[in-house]
């Protein structure tokens, strides 16, 4: 502002130098007039600098600073993931019927009344009775002729093999009787036959003194 009325007065004493003389009072009114002119310009260009300043600044009006506080952003919380769900596996029901398993073996044997008595003790040489009574307990017949083996052990018997001569149907029994001797050596023996099949291992257990 102040350069702009420097280069004004500037220009005001050029032409009053190159003009002829006049009147001081006339000049000085003239200059007077100009300057005053001059000085409203400059005021209308300030009032409009100043007005479109404020147009553009938000913050320099109340209208804006209102607007402003109304248009505040306001944050959108972040949508919290939902977790991904696996329905539980139902495996297919099975039917009793199919996992049914039989108990009964088509072919099978067990062995009672034993003599003699587990741990049964005799001194070496004594003799004594060997009895077991075979059982069918499967669910088929046996032919005739079955036999019952040696399979391990002490010998407590010169009979090595007891054949079975009738045919055994599921629950018949069948008793075998031999005649037993303890061994020499002391401690505990046990002497084992098989039915054939194998379908059971009757045994004698003794102990010799």
């Amino acid at each position: 502002m102040r350069k702009t009325m420097f280069i004004f007065a500037a220009l005001v004493f050029l032409v009053t130098a190159c003009l002829p003389s006049q009147n001081t009072q006339e000049l000085d009114s003239r200059v007077n007039t100009a300057v005053a002119g001059t000085m409203a310009v400059e005021d209308r260009i300030s009032n409009s600098v100043e007005q479109t300043v404020a147009a553009q600044s938000p913050l320099s009006s109340p209208t804006a600073s209102a607007n402003t506080v109304a248009l505040a952003f306001t944050e959108t919380p972040t949508s919290t993931a939902t977790p991904l769900v696996i329905d539980t596996f139902t495996p297919f029901p099975v039917s009793p019927t199919n996992t049914k398993v039989s108990t009964q073996a088509k072919y099978a044997c067990s062995v009672i009344n034993r003599r003699p008595y587990d741990l049964s003790e005799y001194y070496p040489g004594d003799k004594f009775d060997i009895k077991w009574t075979i059982v069918n307990i499967g669910s088929k017949a046996w032919a005739a002729g079955i036999d019952v083996k040696y399979y391990s052990g002490p010998k407590f018997s010169g009979v090595g093999r007891v054949e079975i001569p009738k045919v055994m149907n599921p629950g018949d029994s069948y008793t075998i009787v031999m005649d037993g001797y303890a061994p020499a050596d002391k401690g505990r023996h046990v002497m084992q036959f098989v039915v054939d099949g194998p379908m059971c291992y009757p045994y004698a257990a003794i102990v010799v003194k």
